[in-house]
């Protein structure tokens, strides 16, 4: 594999603490109480969007209110660091001729992000949440870049981790790798490789 689209939140970066405090701010906010524990495995294991309406509906409140709240605290709370090997993946992937897509919900804070931790230049096309393309397990975005960019399908892999990115990669007739790397995934997706290390994913790189 050489042509690697990359999910952004808890794949290359891990913005899952400021993630959890924003949105316990958020329900706290409202009048509620929930620990980190378990904000943390509702995004983890599904999604922000679902940990809005989960919640919302167990305390019966607007999930749109609990949003606002979660935007409101998450970009100022925010200071994420790459995991580890996460460079170092990402230059072999270059250095074998290959190339580096960025798939994310997030916006173009993520640009920043990358940026920040020197990561932005081993990258040659980008999607982000100002594109409007459908959310994953939705392959339309992946497609974007496939086709934008010729990329041969078989020499393709999404890497995420989540069900979801594993699901988009399928959807669009790609591999799928998953990164569950503290194995809290209930893995229904059948990636075709998961590791708890990005540096796991360097054999595989040719």
């Amino acid at each position: 594999m050489r042509e690697f689209i990359w999910d952004f939140d808890g794949t290359l970066m891990d913005t899952y603490p400021a993630m959890v405090a924003a949105f316990q701010r958020a329900v706290q906010n409202l009048g509620g109480d929930l620990s980190s524990t378990e904000i943390y495995e509702m995004m983890r294991q599904a999604s922000v969007g679902f940990a809005y309406r989960e919640v919302a509906d167990r305390f019966g409140w607007d999930w749109q209110d609990l949003r606002a709240g979660y935007q409101q605290y998450e970009p100022v709370l925010q200071a994420p660091k790459a995991f580890d090997g996460a460079a170092t993946v990402l230059a072999r992937i270059k250095a074998v001729g290959g190339h580096n897509y960025l798939m994310t919900h997030r916006n173009r804070q993520a640009l920043d992000y990358l940026a920040q931790a020197k990561l932005k230049d081993y990258f040659d096309d980008f999607v982000t949440a100002e594109q409007p393309f459908a959310r994953k397990p939705d392959p339309a975005a992946l497609d974007y870049l496939l086709d934008k960019h010729a990329v041969d399908r078989r020499e393709a892999v999404m890497v995420g981790d989540r069900n979801l990115d594993i699901d988009a990669g399928h959807n669009a007739h790609i591999a799928g790798f998953l990164f569950d790397y503290d194995q809290l995934i209930k893995v229904t997706s059948q990636p075709e490789l998961q590791v708890t290390r990005l540096v796991e994913l360097m054999p595989f790189i040719k």
